[in-house]
C-alpha cells in the first residue's frame, strides 16, 4: 500500500475512535455503539437467558448488564477443545455518578448530588460544561416497563471554583472535599421556580389513578429535582412521571477532537479505556470481514469489553465474575457434552489485556523509573510490575514480542518491537 493511502486509513481510523468517543459518554453507550458496529458487519446477537446453538465459521455477540459486550467468532475448522485467541478490555471510567437521591437545595440554588467513581482526579470536573447521561427505566404502561439510554446534549451544570478573592490559600494547594466541594449547580432556586413547565405533582389521572400517580410522583421528587426529571422526560419523550429510575452520571460536554499544532494528539476523557475498546472491536471486525477469513481457523477469536474495571472489576459485568468463563462454557457446549475439552481449551487460550499505558510526561519526568519511559509515537506499551499487578511474564511478554515483529508494527527508535513499562516504586498507579 502507498504511503498516501496508508495515511488516508490511518485518518478513517482516527476519525471512527472520535466518533466512538463523542457517542460513548457511558458504558452503556459504549456497548450501544459497539453493538450497533457488530451488527452492521454481520454479528449474530445471542441471549445468556438462551440455549445457544452456534455453528462454526459464524460471528456472534452478547451483552451482559447493556456495559459489558463479549463478540467472538468462530473458526470453520473448530472442534471443542481448541483455544480461545481473547483481547479485553474496559468501558468504564472515571466519573461523578448522580447519587440515589440526588436533590440537593442550599443557598439558593438546585444542586445535583454527586458520587465519586474510580480513581478520578477530581480538580478537573471543576469549571468544566456538565451534562448528565446514563439509563433510564420508564413506564411504558401497565406493568409494561423499558430500559432508555438518554444523554442530554446542551450543559445543564457546572461545579465553579470558589474565587481566589475568598480563599487566597487555594494556589498553596487545593485539597478537593467530594462531598461538599464536588457538586454541580442545576439551577437558582428561584429561576426554577418560575419557570416551572409542570407543576410539583405532574399530571395526574382521575379516580384510584390519580392517587398512584401522585405518590409515584411525590416519590421521584422528593430523590431528585422535577426539574431534572423535566429535561430528562423532554429528551425520552416521556413524562416526567413515567420514569421509574434511572443510572445516571455527569459528563463533559466538550466533544473529543484531534488537536496539536501538528495534529498528532487526541484530546478527550475517557480513552482509558474507549480507545482499546474501539481498537480490540475494529480489529475483531476487519479480521473477521472477508468470507476466507475463517476457513482455516482452528479456533475461536473473541473481544471481551468490562464494565466496572475502574472499581475492582467484581461486579456481575465486571472481568472478575463469571462472564468469560459463562462465555467460553456456552461456546464449548454447543458443540459438545464433554467438559473435560473446555478445561483443555483453557489452558490452549491466550487472552491479552488491552489497557491504555502513561507515556513520559516533560514536566513531571521523576515520575517514571529512568530506563522505563514510554513515549508517544513510541509503539506498543508493555507492563511489567513484580506484585503481579499485570500479567506479564517471559513467556507472554516474548509472545507479544514476536507477534508484534511478525506485523511491523510500530517500535521504539531501539527498534524492539514494544517498550517495556515498570511503575516506580513510590506513586500508587
Amino acid at each position: 500500500m502507498a504511503k498516501e493511502e496508508q495515511q488516508i486509513e490511518g485518518n478513517d481510523v482516527v476519525s471512527d475512535l472520535i466518533n466512538f468517543l463523542n457517542s460513548s459518554p457511558t458504558a452503556f453507550h459504549a456497548v450501544d455503539e459497539a453493538k450497533k458496529l457488530l451488527k452492521e458487519s454481520g454479528f449474530v446477537q445471542v441471549s445468556e437467558r438462551d440455549n445457544w446453538n452456534l455453528e462454526a465459521g459464524k460471528r456472534y455477540f452478547f451483552t451482559r448488564n447493556y456495559s459489558t459486550i463479549v463478540a467472538f467468532a468462530i473458526g470453520k475448522k473448530y472442534v471443542p477443545g481448541n483455544g480461545f485467541c481473547i483481547v479485553g478490555a474496559h468501558t468504564d471510567s472515571p466519573c461523578l455518578k448522580l447519587k440515589p437521591i440526588s436533590k440537593v437545595t442550599k443557598g439558593g440554588y438546585l444542586e445535583v448530588g454527586v458520587q465519586t467513581y474510580g480513581g478520578g482526579l477530581w480538580h478537573t470536573w471543576f469549571d468544566r460544561d456538565l451534562t448528565v447521561a446514563g439509563r433510564v427505566i420508564i413506564r411504558e404502561g401497565k406493568d409494561a416497563f423499558s430500559h432508555k439510554l438518554v444523554r442530554i446534549e446542551e450543559p445543564i451544570m457546572r461545579i465553579p471554583n470558589l474565587a481566589i478573592h475568598l480563599d487566597r490559600g487555594n494556589n498553596d494547594g487545593f485539597k478537593v472535599n467530594t462531598h461538599s466541594h464536588l457538586v454541580p449547580i442545576l439551577a437558582t432556586a428561584i429561576k426554577a421556580e418560575l419557570n416551572k413547565a409542570v407543576s410539583e405533582n405532574g399530571p395526574v389521572d382521575n379516580g384510584a389513578d390519580e392517587k398512584k400517580s401522585n405518590e409515584r410522583t411525590k416519590t421521584d421528587n422528593s430523590r431528585h429535582h422535577s426539574l431534572l426529571l423535566q429535561l430528562l422526560a423532554t429528551r425520552l419523550g416521556c413524562e416526567p412521571d413515567d420514569i421509574c429510575d434511572f443510572e445516571l452520571q455527569a459528563c463533559d460536554t466538550q466533544p473529543s477532537t484531534v488537536a496539536g499544532a501538528m495534529k498528532e494528539f487526541i484530546f478527550s476523557g475517557r480513552l482509558d479505556n474507549l480507545c482499546m475498546s474501539f481498537c480490540s472491536l475494529k480489529a475483531m471486525i476487519d479480521a473477521t470481514a472477508s468470507e476466507s477469513a475463517l476457513e482455516d481457523e482452528t479456533g475461536v477469536r473473541m473481544v471481551a469489553l468490562f464494565d466496572h474495571e475502574e472499581i475492582g472489576s467484581n461486579s456481575a459485568q465486571g472481568a472478575g465474575s463469571p462472564v468469560m468463563f459463562d462465555a467460553l462454557s456456552q461456546i464449548t457446549n454447543s458443540f459438545t457434552s464433554d467438559s473435560k475439552l473446555l478445561q483443555i481449551a483453557i489452558q490452549r487460550s491466550f487472552l491479552v489485556s488491552a489497557d491504555m499505558a502513561h507515556a513520559l510526561h516533560p514536566n513531571y519526568m521523576d515520575k517514571h523509573e529512568e530506563n522505563h519511559q514510554p513515549k508517544l509515537h513510541g509503539g506498543l506499551v508493555i507492563k511489567h510490575n513484580a506484585n503481579q499487578r499485570y500479567a506479564t511474564n517471559a513467556v507472554t511478554s516474548f509472545i507479544f514480542r514476536e507477534i508484534a515483529a511478525k506485523h511491523n508494527l510500530p517500535v521504539q527508535v531501539n527498534f524492539l518491537p514494544a517498550i517495556n513499562l515498570v511503575v516506580a516504586n513510590n506513586p500508587r498507579f
